[in-house]
């Protein structure tokens, strides 16, 4: 069977990363989460006070410092699912908190950021047999991907389901500081200059909004065998 690349992209808190994971996980592929890499570029801003008082960010700060910024993913020993290391340190938990959330649009939103992530995206997908999701992976990080899905589901319902996921790790959020935080990325996401969100034409259009994870499985698993059969 020949590996592929597989390029999941899609609106923020639709379960691309759960889904991906486990598409990873049961066939086999390497799992790399553009979208955690970008929140990882975030915390370090945020840890380094490169944020200012209205939200902006210090361009020139970050630029200088990208050099320093290396992301990985290891196999987390306890859950054996990948995790996210910013220089060496496991930071899965800290890059999914609600500041993160807030700050990291302005961030993706960066040429010299995205550029490098890109790079980064690029060098692990040389050997193929991987499964990448984020916004722009289909239509710039690899336009060539051999399967391509697009996902999607209502504002509502993808703030319902991060509301409970965020509720149910202990923290304190309101829901409507969640939906506004979706609508505000969604916005961001599609309206940037350099790579927007936007379905790749080749891709496969997945609305999951009324779908168990069982069926959504069960579809990716079918696409997936499509495209390696080929």
């Amino acid at each position: 069977m020949k590996k592929i690349i597989i390029a999941i992209d899609g609106f923020s808190s639709c379960g691309k990363s759960t889904m991906a994971k486990d598409l990873a996980k049961e066939i086999g592929y390497i799992y790399i989460d553009s979208g955690a890499m970008y929140r990882a570029v975030t915390l370090y801003c945020l840890q380094h006070g490169m944020f200012n008082a209205d939200g902006s960010i210090q361009e020139e700060t970050l630029k200088q410092q990208m050099k320093d910024i290396h992301i990985s993913f290891q196999l987390d020993p306890a859950s054996q699912r990948p995790a996210t290391y910013l220089n060496g340190k496991n930071v899965e938990e800290e890059i999914r908190t609600i500041e993160v959330s807030s700050h990291v649009s302005p961030i993706a939103t960066l040429g010299f950021v995205r550029e490098e992530m890109v790079r980064q995206q690029q060098a692990m997908g040389k050997e193929k047999g991987i499964v990448m999701d984020g916004r722009d992976i289909g239509t710039a990080v690899f336009p060539h991907a051999e399967l391509k899905i697009f996902v999607t589901a209502s504002a509502q319902i993808r703030a319902e389901r991060r509301y409970k996921e965020l509720k149910e790790k202990g923290q304190d959020v309101s829901f409507e500081e969640i939906l506004k935080n979706i609508e505000d990325r969604d916005r961001i996401d599609q309206s940037r200059e350099i790579s927007p969100l936007r379905k790749a034409d080749d891709a496969l259009l997945l609305d999951n909004s009324h779908m168990s994870i069982a069926e959504q499985k069960e579809w990716l698993k079918e696409q997936f065998n499509k495209a390696t059969h080929e």
